[in-house]
């Protein structure tokens, strides 16, 4: 018993050895100018930034998408696939034990070398068996490492597809209400123009203005009318597209406020670089890495002696009333030593396939958070530059509405052609429409910087959803 004991402390000192390199978080290179403090910052990317522009609508679109969308569907059973796998190799961390019982009716040979008797004879056979691997050299926690890692990489992946869910049902809402617009102006262009039209006709019968003028007002009224399809096509693709994204069948989309009502909310120039460590696809990457530097460990212990023990405590007779009886007990207690001498490469391959996955999970966890940084910094230009384009077009559209007023009293005065009229309107409707379309680009290039920066946000989104998988992966952390 003493020697037993002996051993088995000899066995657990060796089970504090682990093979291959720990994990050490890469250095990265972040830029040297961030205007904004990090608290001011976080607070922006923490909350629900949808709500920043005060549409209900959008507000519900965004609840239904988080609870309805088949990708996140999708990316959770996935998470639950990678959870199943990281319960099996935890497994591995404890004793098999399982049960064994057979009865078998039989009758030896009366030729053989030692021949039985003319009887046949039953024999009963129950049994605890238990098998359990020493983990000597670490493979079974590197193993326990890497599937944790993988499963919270997939936890990460599924937050980005909600990320992605979030920014893509703003941007298509944004861009619907731009559009809306867009088709508004449209149709209160070919409304005016119908009207010119119908006096100009009128004034045609009484010989006040001749067939060319009413041939030009008639152009431009049907190259008004010709956007008004164009544009209730786009308006009928974006809904479409929010359907599925909804994950319901094409449908139409309940609106809420005009983009013109909608309150634009206040993004600063520059954000701390530390919030990148909150976008999903960034922590997706580092725990692919995490994953794949803990492989290197357990490629690496294969070139070691595994140890597995075994034991088994029953029963057996070969009469079944006796098959609980003390006489009748069975039992065995035994290990298995298992060494690699030759492998002909076997395991040297599967050590430099580990290390090779490691280094392309490292560079591509570096080019994610160089990805990010550049996100960022379109995002922040977009918005921006966005703006101050925005700010020009509206002015211009101000000085053509004032071209076009003008135009028509100096040809009702007599002292213009009806052409620069048209021209005046064709300038003013197609200016208007330029407008509207870089003030939707402006909004959805606020939502790229909420998408950019990940943040705070995706927990509160993630709080909407219905198949969370939030607890389940609390409990491997």
């Amino acid at each position: 018993m003493r020697n037993l004991l002996f051993t088995g402390l000899i066995v657990l000192f060796l089970c504090a050895c682990t093979i291959g390199p720990d994990y050490v978080k890469p250095t990265v290179e972040t830029p040297s100018a961030w205007t904004v403090s990090y608290d001011a910052a976080a607070e922006l990317v923490n909350t629900a930034w949808w709500q920043q522009f005060n549409d209900p609508a959008l507000d519900e679109l965004i609840t239904r998408a988080l609870n309805e969308n088949l990708d996140i569907k999708a990316a959770t059973a996935r998470v639950d696939q990678f959870l199943g796998q990281y319960r099996t190799t935890r497994s591995e961390f404890f004793p098999q034990i399982g049960a064994s019982a057979s009865a078998f009716r039989q009758k030896d040979t009366e030729t053989g070398l030692l021949p039985g008797n003319n009887d046949d004879y039953s024999t009963y056979q129950g049994a605890l068996n238990a098998t359990w691997e020493i983990d000597l050299w670490g493979r079974i926690r590197r193993l326990n490492e890497a599937a944790q890692a993988e499963l919270l990489a997939s936890e990460a992946g599924r937050r980005t597809v909600l990320l992605t869910l979030v920014s893509n049902v703003a941007s298509s809402y944004l861009t619907l209400r731009g559009l809306d617009r867009q088709l508004v102006i449209a149709r209160e262009t070919e409304q005016a123009y119908a009207e010119s039209l119908r006096i100009f006709n009128l004034r045609h019968l009484h010989g006040t203005v001749s067939q060319v003028e009413v041939s030009q007002v008639e152009s431009e009224y049907e190259d008004a009318r010709q956007a008004i399809p164009q544009l209730e096509s786009l308006v009928s693709q974006q809904e479409h597209l929010l359907s599925v994204l909804l994950g319901r069948n094409p449908q139409s989309i309940p609106r809420g406020k005009t983009i013109d009502e909608l309150t634009v909310p206040e993004i600063p120039a520059g954000l701390p670089s530390e919030l990148l460590e909150q976008r999903p696809d960034i922590i997706q990457a580092e725990q692919t890495l995490i994953a794949a530097n803990a492989q290197i460990g357990a490629a690496r212990a294969l070139y070691f002696p595994r140890l597995a023990l075994t034991g088994s405590y029953g029963t057996a007779s070969i009469h079944s009333n006796d098959l609980f009886e003390g006489p009748s007990a069975i039992w065995e207690v035994g290990g298995d030593v298992l060494a690699p001498i030759f492998t002909f490469g076997a395991i040297e391959g599967q050590v430099m396939t580990a290390e090779a996955s490691q280094r392309e999970a490292l560079y591509r966890y570096q080019q994610s958070i160089i990805a990010g940084f550049r996100d960022v910094e379109d995002a922040l230009v977009a918005t921006t530059k966005g703006r101050e384009t925005q700010a020009a077009k509206g002015r211009r559209v101000g000085a053509l509405q004032t071209y076009a007023r003008l135009a028509v009293y100096q040809y009702d005065a007599g002292t213009t052609g009806y052409l620069q009229v048209l021209d005046a309107n064709r300038s003013l409707f197609s200016g208007q429409l330029d407008y509207v379309q870089t003030q939707a680009a402006v909004l959805t290039s606020l939502v790229d910087v909420y998408r950019a920066m990940g943040g705070g946000w995706i927990d509160i989104a993630d709080q909407e959803t219905v198949e969370l998988t939030s607890d389940s992966i609390q409990t491997v952390n």
